[in-house]
């Protein structure tokens, strides 16, 4: 659920950062998932158990993917092939494999559908219904499968081009589809149902296949038009994982609710590739748990990077129609527990906002939507209430959240009925404005009733980006990682044929271009600009603030006003990784992800690499076959060493009481890691094969046990740290690490930062930027201790929401020029990196990892170093 801030005063979430409010407390972490804090209270995962043994051989199996790689991936599945196949119509039916029966499933307990049910109902129902076809679009992290379900009238397969004809006119040729009077009669508006995002809100799931049941079924004329003029989509259930156990993340222990900006899991991968190939004129997403049933449009602040006047409009309406709907199911708070719905819009004055498109229904209008929300049905059934409350009282509760969950649904496609040509005008509007290249408009005030100053948010759309080629550019291997990003999310980007001038440079044949006279500039621009710190303008935030691509994911990014190039489209980006042809040594700069990867599959394969002085990895010549391989695997290029001097790397085993995201992203790089935790420690672990002691979460040194500390100072006579946050600072403090005093900015602070760094093996070569959430600093340094990366001091806020605390404490003011990642050598000899920076948050901000690997790097071979 989303639950809003305003209601906190501490708030916890399971994995990731995701606020809920007292009448919906998170559950205490399961087995294997590290909790993240949200808002004023304590840093953001501070909280944490161990992972079990279950879930850590799980993420084991993690492997890197680029993000080409994912999108070949994805096209196996029959649902996108089909979307290209213009030779099929409706139905498409899939004989669904169904899983063996497994009573652990936590669904049953609430009387739902357990997963190895779902397919052998959607089996039956397109047995029983030609209005009816089921395609399996991905595999969830462990594996299961994800059923998407069409219901529409049938098409002939001459009528299904016809739809994507029209469709593909409504994106590409929208000033001449907005002049045709008779295209919104022939095209069916399409519907994007999604449901069970957070594994442990069970009930979408049950509505959706009630639903679907009557469609499929009905006899009744309104129905059989509704399905002859729209297709409907419903992604059954999009977090298998978390159902079957009972947990609002994914087997990852993402919250992918969360993970619409960065798509690391492969069912947001999959509902990413949905909405751009159905191209959904409206969406909801359905969530739980908020008595009364709240429903959006949300609160201000509102992204500025949406065609607001035509989202608003549709989006209350609808959000009222499904009000109405809701109350007219009958239930009320005496006698059923259920309070009237809430719509944010209306009702509350701040705290539950669109402004991050992390979120499935604020991604959705950047693919066309013009009418998207969250629902969150009022019954709780989770957490300790799905522990403690008898079987009846639970089941009583989710089927009122299931006759809730499918009213709105009805509502939804009751209001795309009776609006159809509205909104696929709208949606013809929203991409005419894009392709012309018009500036944000001003959203007139009361467009709905109190839509008012305090709503009202715009950008400046720049001419184009330019992500330049050679000496422009910082990461060429970065470069590439975005240019492939913003084409996965349907983003239109050119490569340079010649080099060509703007604004007063010259840019090199090869840079690539994204035009921002192009129908969805809007997801174009919400990733790529700056962004704005909009702390002024509210108390608090529901989310991140600030995510800029082109600030956090290493690589050189500009703006253009004017633009006049000989260009071409591209599909992809066109590196391919090259090894020079020489017999000296090799070596490869470490700016991104894809690079750490090769050099720890390097090391692997036992290649000597040697960390040189200037932060590159240097190889021999004799190993210049192994570096042809990874160059190869990982797009990397290697360039010609100037000396093979520096210290000698080792694979880093790594022992990591850190959170499940930060887990994911340093096996993501190819690193050894083995998770512990306090628990872990007290039981008796073995340090010996452990290089670095990385810790940012679930490791408090005061619970040790005098064995547990006795062997920890033992290790920490040889081995390195590293340290991220509050747990961090205060296990150094304990531990008897490094001399400093770590402070503490306000604790819901997040955002894109300026920093500087003075140069040093962790801060050299690092990108001018960072990232935050519940920023630190450092103060009274000791001798030992240097600073690799400080806050700027004419900022450092670029993007975000970051208030003083009540005190005037912990704000931005008191971070200017303070140092953000220090690094120095106890008096035991090990070698300790500390950062009050996010720079593995979410796996989200690419350009960061480098600087981790560094501190890794670092601190396993310098301890070494004595």
């Amino acid at each position: 659920m989303r639950a809003p801030i305003a209601l906190l005063s501490v708030a916890v979430a399971t994995t990731l950062l995701v606020p809920t409010g007292s009448a919906s407390a998170e559950p205490a972490p399961p087995p294997g998932v590290t909790t993240r804090d949200f808002g004023n209270g304590p840093e953001r995962n501070d909280e944490a158990a161990g992972l079990s043994e279950q879930t850590a051989g799980t993420l084991r199996a993690l492997t890197a993917e680029t993000p080409a790689a994912a999108a070949e991936r994805l096209k196996q599945y029959p649902f996108f092939r089909d979307f290209r196949d213009k030779e099929r119509g409706y139905p498409r039916q899939t004989r669904l494999p169904v899983p063996a029966e497994n009573p652990a499933d936590a669904s049953v307990k609430l009387g739902l559908t357990p997963y190895h049910a779902i397919a052998g109902k959607l089996n039956a129902l397109q047995a029983r219904s030609d209005r009816v076809s089921v395609e399996i679009i991905a595999k969830t992290h462990q594996g299961r499968d994800l059923y998407l379900v069409t219901v529409t009238a049938p098409e002939s397969k001459q009528q299904t081009r016809e739809q994507d004809r029209i469709r593909d006119r409504i994106e590409n040729d929208a000033a001449k589809a907005a002049k045709d009077r008779k295209l919104p009669g022939k095209y069916k508006a399409p519907v994007f149902v999604n449901n069970n995002i957070h594994g442990n809100e069970w009930e979408g799931t049950d509505a959706a296949l009630r639903v679907i049941e009557e469609l499929a079924t009905s006899g009744d004329k309104k129905i059989a038009d509704l399905l002859n003029r729209t297709r409907l989509y419903f992604n059954v259930t999009a977090n298998p994982d978390g159902r079957f156990v009972n947990t609002r993340a994914n087997g990852a222990g993402f919250d992918m609710n969360r993970d619409f900006i960065t798509a690391s899991q492969p069912e947001v991968q999959a509902m990413r590739q949905v909405m751009i190939d159905t191209q959904p004129v409206a969406m909801i997403d359905l969530h739980g748990y908020v008595n009364g049933t709240l429903i959006e449009p949300t609160t201000p602040p509102h992204g500025a990077n949406y065609e607001y006047d035509l989202f608003i409009k549709n989006t209350y309406a609808n959000g009222l129609g499904m009000e109405q709907a809701v109350l007219g199911l009958g239930y009320t708070p005496e006698k059923d527990g259920v309070n009237p719905p809430t719509i944010p819009f209306r009702d509350d004055a701040e705290g539950w906002d669109d402004w991050p498109p992390i979120f499935t229904p604020q991604y959705a209008p950047f693919q066309g939507a013009v009418a998207s929300h969250t629902i969150e049905f009022p019954m709780r059934v989770n957490n300790a209430d799905y522990a403690n409350l008898p079987v009846e009282e639970l089941q009583r509760r989710s089927r009122i959240n299931t006759d809730i969950a499918a009213a709105v649904m009805r509502s939804t496609y009751t209001f795309v009925q009776d609006r159809h040509d509205q909104l696929i005008a709208d949606q013809i509007e929203m991409f005419r404005r894009g392709a012309a290249g018009e500036q944000s408009k001003v959203v007139p005030i009361g467009i709905v009733p109190g839509f008012g100053p305090e709503d009202v948010y715009n950008t400046t759309y720049p001419r184009a980006y330019v992500i330049p080629a050679g000496d422009h550019q910082r990461s060429a291997t970065a470069a590439a990682r975005l240019v492939d990003h913003l084409i996965a999310n349907d983003v239109r980007v050119e490569q340079a044929r010649r080099s060509f001038a703007a604004g007063g440079k010259v840019y090199p044949e090869g840079s690539y271009i994204v035009d921002m006279h192009q129908p969805k500039r809007g997801i174009a621009n919400v990733m790529l600009e700056p962004g704005a710190d909009i702390t002024p303008r509210v108390d608090s935030m529901y989310d991140i603030s600030g995510w800029s691509l082109a600030h956090l994911w290493g690589a050189t990014v500009e703006t253009i006003g004017s633009l006049r190039a000989d260009s071409r489209p591209v599909d992809r980006a066109g590196l391919d990784g090259s090894v020079p042809g020489t017999n000296r040594p090799l070596s490869l700069r470490i700016t991104d992800g894809r690079e750490i990867q090769a050099v720890n599959e390097l090391l692997g394969q036992g290649v000597q690499v040697t960390w040189a002085d200037n932060g590159t990895a240097v190889i021999p010549a004799s190993a210049r076959r192994a570096a042809e391989g990874v160059a190869r695997k990982y797009d990397v290029d290697f360039g010609v060493a100037d000396k093979a001097t520096g210290i000698k790397l080792g694979q880093v085993r790594i022992a990591a009481a850190v959170s499940a995201d930060e887990l994911f992203t340093l096996r993501e790089l190819g690193f050894q890691v083995t998770p512990v935790s306090t628990a872990v420690l007290n039981a008796g672990f073995d340090w010996s094969a452990t290089d670095v002691l990385f810790v940012s979460s679930g490791l408090n040194h005061g619970q040790l046990t005098a064995e547990a500390k006795a062997a920890l100072d033992a290790y920490l006579a040889t081995g390195g740290v590293v340290t991220r946050g509050s747990t961090g600072s205060a296990f150094n403090t304990a531990a008897g690490l490094l001399t400093l005093t770590p402070v503490a900015g306000r604790g819901d602070a997040n955002g894109v930062v300026k920093v500087t760094s003075p140069g040093g093996a962790v801060g050299g070569d690092a990108p001018a930027h960072s990232f935050v959430y519940s920023p630190r600093w450092f103060t009274g340094l000791g001798p030992e201790v240097r600073v690799e990366q400080a806050y700027a001091a004419d900022g450092p806020l670029v993007s975000g929401h970051w208030r003083a605390n009540a005190n005037g404490t912990g704000g931005q003011d008191a971070a200017r020029g303070q140092a953000a990642v220090v690094s120095g050598r106890d008096e035991r000899g090990a070698a300790v990196v500390m950062f009050g920076t996010e720079p593995m948050f979410r796996n989200h901000p690419k350009g960061l990892f480098a600087q981790v690997a560094k501190a890794l790097y670092w601190s396993s071979s310098a301890a070494d170093v004595k």
